[in-house]
């Protein structure tokens, strides 16, 4: 078997789609008598600057020689890749190999480029220690993670991709919103992040300039087939399912406050420090502290609804925070709320006139002005919170490809799931 490892051939300003390439590439390797038994779509480190969206890599499983595969693979991106943006720097990698039988070394560098940033020189040097095939660029380091994906992944879940005619790419796309939302309430929980429903956003519609119609996601292949099926829209051209670690959190690490670095992703617990508070342009800021070390956390407006989650922490709230690191702060993606500050020490009310009383002086306790009541000192008041303890994430329309819907399970708390 040989597996066939593409990656980087997309431009956020021309289109193009890797997937797209994948596909392809797929029919090229069908037309010249081999079959594809498996297409692998992984979402590497998000934080990765040279991304376009939601920074994929592909591989295909075919029983296709891996010489004759290669040659049809460099055809098809040396086709299709938008190499006219100097960002864009396609790799092709092709391996003598299944899935479940690449080293162990490549493996172990798929699951870093999920969470880390790898330099172009180590995976060549891999690439040339194995004797695999490969060309290109800097795409290499995702195509080589994409060959090492059917081991290095755990939690699979699945996309069907539809594709548009090529001729309309850079036109409107033209989806019924009515049919979409329909398919997918019937298909929820099982289908996850088509549509955005408080929003009312067509969220498996992208925005880009690409190839793509429309993609939906899922916990199984019969699911996202059937939600796709029941979307009316303008012509598929054709229409792929691919099996990806999308809404997994595999780019999140456990860490701690004071350990984080640039470029990763992380799981944090701390105590909230500093009470949220909306900057320009509609950012939510606060910092969380751990011991002596204290982070700053940011929910950017594009997460819309998920801000009012963030503003209704408060100082002492001890929580649980998740996001990539990028310039000193923690762009938040999710949170849980562990345990929440319930009291707060204020000034004492008169009993007799129901106004606040005034310091008496140093140490002296407060009283009122007008009735001569005294108090020792501030008193405990309920605070009426308006967020109860568990987790909470960004809506449908700003979550990321690769983050774990809280309503796909196994959370160690309770979860308030957007839909």
């Amino acid at each position: 078997m040989t597996l066939v490892g593409l990656d980087d051939t997309d431009s956020r300003e021309h289109g193009m789609c890797t997937t797209y390439v994948a596909a392809r590439v797929a029919d090229a390797v069908e037309a010249a008598g081999g079959s594809v038994d498996r297409r692998h779509l992984v979402r590497l480190n998000p934080a990765i600057e040279f991304k376009t969206r939601g920074n994929a890599a592909l591989c295909l499983e075919t029983d296709l020689d891996p010489a004759r595969a290669f040659g049809l693979a460099t055809a098809e991106v040396d086709r299709l890749a938008e190499v006219d943006d100097p960002q864009t720097d396609p790799g092709v990698v092709v391996a003598d190999a299944t899935a479940e039988t690449v080293p162990d070394a490549v493996a172990a560098f798929a699951r870093r480029a999920v969470r880390k940033r790898i330099d172009s020189n180590e995976a060549i040097d891999l690439l040339d220690r194995l004797g695999y095939h490969h060309d290109g660029g800097r795409g290499r380091i995702g195509a080589l993670a994409a060959v090492g994906a059917g081991r290095a992944v755990d939690d699979w879940t699945y996309e069907r991709i539809a594709y548009r005619e090529l001729d309309r790419c850079g036109t409107p796309r033209t989806v019924d919103r009515e049919s979409a939302f329909a398919a997918a309430e019937a298909a929820y929980p099982d289908a996850w992040d088509t549509v955005d429903r408080e929003a009312g956003e067509l969220v498996c519609v992208p925005s880009a300039p690409g190839p793509i119609l429309y993609g939906i996601r899922g916990d199984d292949p019969e699911t996202v087939g059937k939600v796709a099926a029941a979307i009316e829209s303008e012509p598929v051209e054709s229409a792929v399912t691919y099996r990806t670690n999308q809404g997994t959190d595999a780019h999140l690490r456990p860490g701690t406050v004071g350990t984080v670095r640039e470029g990763r992703a992380y799981r944090l617990d701390g105590v909230v420090d500093d009470a949220p508070e909306t900057r320009t342009g509609g950012h939510v800021h606060l910092t969380i502290r751990d011991g002596d070390e204290t982070l700053p956390c940011v929910a950017f407006e594009p997460t819309k609804r998920f801000r009012d989650r963030v503003r209704h922490l408060r100082t002492g709230d001890r929580v649980t925070v998740c996001g990539e690191v990028g310039t000193g702060t923690l762009k938040l993606e999710k949170f849980a709320l562990r345990e929440q500050v319930t009291t707060e020490r204020v000034v004492p009310t008169c009993p007799d006139c129901e106004r606040s009383m005034e310091s008496a002086g140093r140490n002296q306790g407060y009283r009122c002005r007008d009735c001569g009541t005294t108090a020792p000192g501030r008193v405990n008041r309920t605070l009426d919170r308006e967020l109860d303890p568990g987790w909470y994430e960004a809506p449908p329309c700003a979550r990321r490809h690769i983050a774990k819907p809280l309503v796909r399970g196994g959370f160690d708390a309770p979860t308030h799931p957007e839909r």
